[in-house]
């Protein structure tokens, strides 16, 4: 289908007046359809609102993607649905440990989709830093309150990362020790194990 003949359907069957040069910006990713018009173009394409998503990251896609409305989530999570559009629209999730599960569950997230989606990544790798940089026991609430995951598992996790920085930081000291090493590369190892930190982190959780 052509634009045009795009742009004539949602207006025929859904009322909805969408220029043709609109459609085109939907279809090259430089303007985002509303929801309601997600649906519409969905309709005249005879798809489902997913298939015309690519692969979601924000809250709203993976709603839209699983065909939920507003008020349909909110209310398998226990809070209205003004409350939840709130947090949809701020990219910045508020829930507590029970309405995240719950949310994890309604959405199909994994625990690291779920950090993505909630605007969490960078929280969590600024936690995940002091973790294996300083004490590991000291971050398990923090951590286990961002991420849903058994706070048992996030404790041998962190417990494992710090380990591995610790040994990683002995073994290069060790080397550079004996003058073999470039001066300032004891550091950019460092910079570098800490860049994969959180990749590590979801990788060793088995997530």
């Amino acid at each position: 289908m052509a634009p045009g003949h795009v742009a004539y359907g949602l207006a025929a069957q859904y009322g909805l007046r969408i220029p043709a040069e609109t459609v085109v910006a939907w279809e090259r990713g430089v303007a985002t359809p509303g929801e309601r018009e997600l649906t519409a173009l969905a309709g005249v394409l005879w798809c489902a609102p997913g298939e015309l998503l690519a692969a979601a990251t924000t809250l709203r896609e993976h709603r839209l993607s699983r065909e939920l409305s507003v008020d349909d989530l909110a209310r398998q999570l226990g809070m209205t649905g003004a409350s939840y559009l709130r947090m949809e629209e701020s990219g910045r999730w508020k829930g507590n440990e029970r309405q995240s599960a719950a949310l994890c569950r309604a959405l199909g997230l994994s625990a690291a989709q779920f950090l993505t989606a909630t605007g969490r990544d960078e929280e969590l790798a600024e936690l995940l830093t002091s973790a294996v940089t300083t004490r590991w026991q000291a971050y398990v609430r923090p951590v286990a309150k961002i991420v849903p995951l058994e706070r048992g598992q996030i404790q041998d996790v962190l417990e494992q990362l710090h380990a591995d920085y610790q040994a990683l930081m002995v073994s290069t000291l060790s080397w550079s020790s004996t003058g073999q090493e470039r001066s300032g590369s004891t550091g950019d190892a460092g910079r570098a194990f800490l860049a994969r930190v959180v990749e590590q982190f979801w990788r060793t959780a088995g997530v």
